[in-house]
């Protein structure tokens, strides 16, 4: 018999980025529209709204403007800067290729669109949503998903606070919370563990490519008031990835408060086993142009998170019976546009309108589908069409050709000439060659001024877990690590780690061992998702642990 308590609500939303919360006040508006009332609670992981919430961002506002008409006049934080200058890179070690704006489709020149703080935007959302008389719940991580007798998804339940590292519970003990709901959202982002095991349980990647992933770095600068331009917006390709036939690119968004958000984006289908992206983003910030601009500013926050990057090929069955993935969870990412915001936010929305309908029908349990056929008609799938073979392109063909190739075939579709295939996507975990087949990657060591190593890093984003829990981080066979991933990639944990949680020791004295010092992990899951064998699966801490982003 179980001894947590339970609640009911209609909706039940996990995770509150931009998806879920703008579920939550599209839920709100559209049942005060019938004169009708729908309880909506939504959980959240982190010790506060936006605390896990990490992203550029530059944010095309077309469902912002949708959802909340008037947030530029309602105090909203992305409203402080817009964009007024645009600037695409192709770097080379010592010098860059200005990209003029003619080669690109308009809908990548940034027009209209704002650059500031996806976290505070999300605490500004929260903000509204409670206005509304949504429940949230921070510091509360959804783990486990909760089933009718009939195998519908009846709710979920909040993970126990107060168990130790062997299991046992401690004096502080809590049993978890049920949530019960007619329908529950799974908005966890990017390759959420409860979203994982849903898509495995109602096979909802049946028809569907797999997702491919990159993982973004990013800092925070307080730089030199004479460099800095509010609303400037730089994006980079080419060097330092090109060294050895990587994609991915850089940032630089000149943000509010004489800040500039910088990060690198090292798309996770690399086959040298001894990348290191934390280590790529740090060499880019040693570029002259990069650094020119960093001279005698200050980092003051660091942070890391991965990005679905498979666009329409890889969005899976968005429903199954008593729920729906809305958002990173099914992965809305437009990659040539670096935008996923508005989409995620959208995907939200028209997830909310079908539950509003069904709840008012007096239905509950069942397949919303009137959600995945709004999205069919929905201008979120009409960009995602336009740009799905840009990825495929440049994996296939590489960084200029590739680019170049996707640069024809997205002006093609914008004119309305929709090309006659989609390429396809291959797991990124399939990717690595053997340490033996490639040349060893030497990285400059940190200079502690423009560049610096993972544990300081991982200070500034003040990442804290409660160090007896057990470890979040898991392994399906421990010795993996040691005997199959040492001898044949060099254990590549420990390079594709942007936080330091995995080390090899003992190697020297001829006795290995596999280290997870899992209270330094910023949940960025990377490990998820590259491990070769997929041995590391990646489930919630305890409830309010991870990183505190103040502003990313």
């Amino acid at each position: 018999m179980s001894d947590r308590e339970s609640m009911p609500y209609d909706v039940v939303i996990v995770g509150a980025g931009p998806a879920g919360l703008s579920a939550a006040i599209r839920l709100k508006q559209r049942a005060a529209e019938r004169d009708a009332d729908i309880s909506v609670c939504v959980l959240e992981k982190g010790s506060e709204v936006g605390a896990h919430i990490l992203s550029g961002a530059v944010i095309d506002p077309q469902s912002l403007d949708e959802l909340l008409p008037t947030w530029r006049e309602d105090g909203c934080p992305l409203a402080e800067v817009p964009v007024t200058q645009n600037l695409h890179w192709v770097l080379t070690k010592s010098g860059k290729i200005n990209l003029p704006h003619l080669w690109t489709p308009p809908f990548l020149h940034n027009k209209s669109t704002y650059t500031g703080s996806l976290a505070n935007l999300c605490r500004w959302l929260a903000g509204k949503a409670e206005e509304l008389g949504v429940e949230i719940f921070p510091g509360f991580a959804a783990a486990e998903i909760l089933f009718n007798d009939d195998g519908s998804v009846k709710g979920v339940a909040t993970g126990d606070m107060g168990v130790a590292r062997d299991g046992t519970r401690k004096p502080d003990y809590q049993p978890g919370l049920e949530l019960h709901a007619k329908y529950t959202f799974f908005s966890e982002g990017c390759r959420g563990h409860l979203s994982k095991e849903l898509m495995r349980i109602f096979d909802l990647r049946r028809d569907c490519d797999p997702q491919v992933y990159g993982l973004g770095v990013k800092e925070l600068w307080d730089i030199d008031p004479a460099l800095h331009e509010p609303g400037k917006v730089v994006h980079t390709q080419g060097w330092p990835l090109s060294e050895h036939g990587g994609n991915g690119g850089g940032w630089i968004y000149h943000q509010a408060g004489g800040q500039v958000s910088i990060g690198f984006v090292t798309w996770l289908n690399y086959s040298n086993p001894y990348v290191s992206p934390f280590q790529e983003m740090q060499k880019w910030k040693t570029h002259p142009e990069v650094a020119a601009l960093l001279k005698g500013g200050k980092r003051v926050s660091y942070g890391a998170r991965a990005i679905s990057d498979g666009g329409l090929q890889s969005i899976p069955k968005l429903v199954f019976p008593g729920g729906a993935l809305i958002g990173d969870s099914a992965g809305f990412l437009n990659v040539p546009r670096i935008k996923g915001t508005h989409t995620a936010m959208k995907s939200g929305m028209m997830a909310a309108e079908a539950a509003v309908d069904a709840i008012l029908s007096q239905r509950g349990g069942d397949e919303l589908i009137a959600y995945p056929e709004a999205f069919e008609r929905s201008w979120v799938k009409k960009e995602l069409s336009i740009v799905r073979n840009v990825v495929p392109l440049v994996k296939k063909f590489g960084d200029f050709l590739g680019s170049g190739l996707a640069g024809v075939t997205m002006w093609a579709e914008y004119l309305g000439l929709k090309m006659p295939f989609t390429l396809h996507h291959h797991p990124d975990h399939e990717t690595l060659w053997r340490k033996d087949l490639v040349k060893k990657i030497a990285y400059p060591k940190a200079d502690g001024v423009l560049t610096f190593d993972r544990l300081s890093s991982v200070f500034l984003s003040n990442t804290n877990h409660e160090e007896d829990q057990p470890v979040h981080l898991t392994l399906k066979d421990p010795d993996v690590p040691v005997t199959y991933n040492l001898p044949l990639y060099d254990e590549p944990a420990q390079r594709y780690c942007p936080a330091g949680v995995y080390e090899i020791v003992g190697e020297e004295a001829g006795d290995p061992k596999f280290v997870i010092n899992a209270q330094n992990c910023v949940h960025c899951k990377t490990c998820d998702i590259k491990d070769p064998t997929q041995n590391i699966n990646w489930v919630v801490p305890e409830g309010g642990g991870g990183p505190n982003y103040p502003n990313m």
